[in-house]
């Protein structure tokens, strides 16, 4: 009984019995999870990677390259377009997938699409739209299709041994495991696959920039690769949101995102808002959707309708404005809170030797340079040899020629077909395969001037064979042919540009709460780049201003809340930035570090912050030169509320100091070597261009520069007669003991 309980156990163990309704046993085995997992699982996975999701170098994945090559070899890459029902079933002997899956990837790869930057597929018909989530493909009865032109630079060398065939699914057919593509369309061809455990999401790039860049590429591996090519490119066009930083960043590690905006035009005369271009990543009818949904809860309340007008024309929605409603406005609203903006997240991985890798643009590039390299080596092998046989043959038949009266002697005299070919070779020492050329030949052509004709190719196969020898001995020569053909691929299939690029820091910055309350506050800013916004309450009621150690004040000055500041800075940049954005603080406190509020670039560092007020002001920037210009605030007022302005100042020299100019005055300038000189704002010419160099003011040694200028009334100089000049520039006179105030004497010794 003990016997049969170990047993029953033993059995509970390792599966449980039971008996279905006909009476029939069935045992259910147990197994380990990990090991169905490695058994089951496991291969499907690897197959949805390897043979599914993810492209190769190549730029494809399996589903594209066996539509591709069937239409090839369906001939038309040059025949006439065909039913799309044929090439579907015609590919279906390479992918046995089911004819909707091959049609899908026909419809993607077709120019009707415009899912790709250059389309693989010449299509008729309606093919539906990627930037369109309802306008349907049509059946592939009533469509057709061939090879596009560009067809021909992924089939150029297929048929020269320059890629690896295997067996198709059943073992009938053979099919390339690459295409040998002449230029890198893994970065062309915008691509999307979602394995197992892993994706890949590659942006497209504009064609002619991805061929230059190549072959700046192969010319020197470590060029600057965003010299040539800035940015991503899209079919559906749109504006690239341009963050250097982060775009080079995704060129070196493959990963990371980017913005993509709508472009749009305003009709005055019908007040309207037309919307032509969107976000790859984005559909019409999402962006509609999301557009009524907004007007709906009262969040937009400038839209009076909107309208879906596309046609065959391309791509429009009109947005009916209310009226008084400023469409800049209106749009900066669209773009941060519709897909009329939206994020682009890059993934570039790629399938290389069968294992899936995250690369940058360079590794990328330097991966299809290698592949394309063995690619032209194998094609020029294959001509080698080829030549190679052909010279062997003529040189065979050059021996005929000393006496062809012998070999129709021996041909007629043989009195068997199969001894023809052995006698051939006794008789003028050549072997079997000169032997059945010589045997095959023509009874008409069996005469001197045809064998003199066809050995005189004998001279110039002999130095075709020697030049491709040397191209196969040679890396530089292979690397020549490949940047010929990515030249020949500009000049054949031009693509202009189709998205713009726009800096980050020139977009319009956020509108601020209209209900912001406007009130008076005195400014405080250090030398370090801190700011104290506070209000004449609490500065009366403070006591001393807080700094930081080292550091003290570098200008104070009155303003509102809803006014805007000026920021310069020591790259050439000014930012533009609302009172109202900054929190009041009080005097004991040591306020908001600029830089980090605004977003500066590493290490830049300000120069002068000023309030703008209505823009009607000038200013006086000093540099290190001696020249000064004066420009209208006006020069930074624009349009769109840009929160950052590149380029704002001269570059020719050093940014010293920055003053307001409400009217003309007289100020001290004062130089390292301690000269100093008094003149009047009066004599500087304003300029309208903010790259202006300025007016030369004081006249320097070589080693010395323009160290510090003030209002006149801000200095300690007693001998006003000594230091005063009438017409610029000058030297000015060295600055004597009593006129050193207490600022000149600190910056002097500075």
């Amino acid at each position: 009984m003990a016997r049969k309980s170990r047993k029953d156990s033993e059995t509970n163990r390792r599966g449980v019995s039971a008996e279905n309704v006909m009476g029939l046993r069935a045992e259910v085995l147990e197994q380990p999870i990990t090991e169905t997992l490695e058994t089951n699982y496991m291969p499907y996975a690897m197959s949805v990677i390897v043979s599914r999701a993810i492209p190769e170098i190549d730029g494809f994945k399996p589903s594209h390259r066996k539509l591709l090559y069937t239409m090839y070899k369906m001939g038309l890459l040059s025949g006439a377009r065909t039913k799309s029902s044929n090439i579907v079933g015609q590919t279906m002997r390479l992918n046995p997938h089911g004819d909707a899956a091959i049609y899908e990837t026909m419809v993607r790869l077709a120019k009707g699409c415009e899912a790709l930057n250059a389309p693989f597929v010449d299509s008729k018909g309606s093919f539906g739209k990627v930037y369109s989530r309802d306008m349907s493909y049509a059946a592939p009865r009533y469509t057709e299709a061939k090879l596009a032109p560009i067809c021909a630079e992924l089939f150029a060398d297929i048929d020269k041994d320059a890629v690896d065939f295997v067996d198709n699914f059943d073992g009938t057919m053979k099919e390339p495991v690459l295409l040998p593509t002449t230029f890198p369309n893994v970065l062309v061809s915008a691509n999307t696959g979602i394995a197992v455990g892993m994706a890949s999401q590659i942006c497209g790039f504009n064609l002619a920039e991805v061929c230059e860049t190549a072959i700046s590429f192969i010319r020197d591996p470590d060029c600057d690769i965003m010299a040539t090519l800035p940015a991503p490119d899209f079919p559906t066009g749109g504006e690239i949101v341009m963050d250097t930083d982060a775009m080079r960043e995704i060129y070196r590690t493959g990963r990371g995102s980017f913005k993509v905006r709508a472009r749009w035009r305003y009709d005055a005369k019908q007040n309207i808002v037309e919307v032509y271009e969107i976000p790859y990543t984005a559909t019409v009818e999402a962006v509609m959707d999301k557009v009524a949904e907004l007007v709906k809860a009262g969040k937009v309340k400038e839209i009076s309708d909107m309208r879906d007008e596309t046609d065959l024309g391309g791509l429009k929605l009109a947005i009916d404005l209310k009226r008084g409603t400023d469409p800049e406005k209106l749009m900066a609203k669209l773009f941060r809170l519709t897909p009329l903006m939206d994020s682009f997240s890059c993934n570039f991985n790629v399938l290389i030797a069968g294992t899936p890798r995250v690369m940058g643009v360079g590794e990328i590039l330097s991966e299809w340079v290698s592949w394309r390299t063995e690619c032209v080596r194998r094609r020029v092998y294959f001509d080698l040899q080829r030549k190679s046989e052909k010279l062997h043959l003529l040189k065979g038949l050059a021996r005929i020629l000393l006496d062809i009266d012998k070999a129709i002697a021996i041909i007629r005299n043989t009195e068997r077909e199969s001894d023809v070919v052995p006698n051939l070779m006794e008789g003028f020492g050549i072997d079997r395969p000169q032997a059945e050329f010589v045997a095959e030949i023509k009874l008409r052509n069996i005469n001197r001037e045809y064998i003199l004709k066809r050995t005189g190719e004998t001279e110039a196969l002999e130095k075709e064979i020697a030049e491709l020898n040397e191209t196969l001995s040679s890396r530089r020569r292979i690397q020549n042919i490949i940047v010929a053909e990515l030249r020949r691929v500009i000049k054949q299939y031009p693509s202009p540009r189709r998205s713009g690029i726009v800096y980050a820091g020139e977009l319009p910055e956020e509108e601020p709460d209209e209900g912001a309350p406007d009130y008076a506050v005195n400014v405080f800013v250090s030398r370090e780049g801190y700011l104290k916004k506070i209000t004449p309450q609490s500065l009366r009621m403070s006591g001393e201003q807080k700094y930081k150690e080292g550091d003290g004040p570098m200008t104070r000055f009155e303003a509102t809340n809803r006014g805007e500041i000026l920021v310069f800075t020591d790259r050439q940049q000014v930012y533009k930035a609302r009172l109202s954005d900054f929190e009041d603080c009080k005097a004991s406190q040591l306020g908001v570090f600029l830089a980090a509020k605004l977003g500066m670039d590493g290490g830049e560092a300000v120069k002068a912050v000023l309030y703008a007020g209505a823009y009607s002001g000038e200013a006086l920037l000093c540099f290190a030169n001696g020249k000064i210009a004066r420009l209208p605030l006006s020069v930074y007022e624009t349009k769109t509320n840009r929160r950052k302005l590149v380029n704002a100042y001269s570059d020719k020299s050093p940014l010293v100091k920055v003053l307001p100019l409400e009217q003309d005055m007289e100020c001290a300038a004062v130089s390292t070597e301690g000269r100093a000189l008094i003149f009047n704002t009066a004599l500087l010419a304003p300029k309208a261009s903010r790259s202006t160099q300025g007016v030369g003011v004081m006249t320097l040694k070589p080693r010395y520069a323009l160290a510090d200028v003030l209002p006149l009334a801000e200095t300690g100089i007693k001998n006003l007669s000594r230091y005063r000049v009438r017409s610029l520039p000058a030297a000015g006179a060295l600055l004597k003991e009593e006129d050193r105030g207490e600022k000149q004497l600190d910056m002097l010794e500075e």
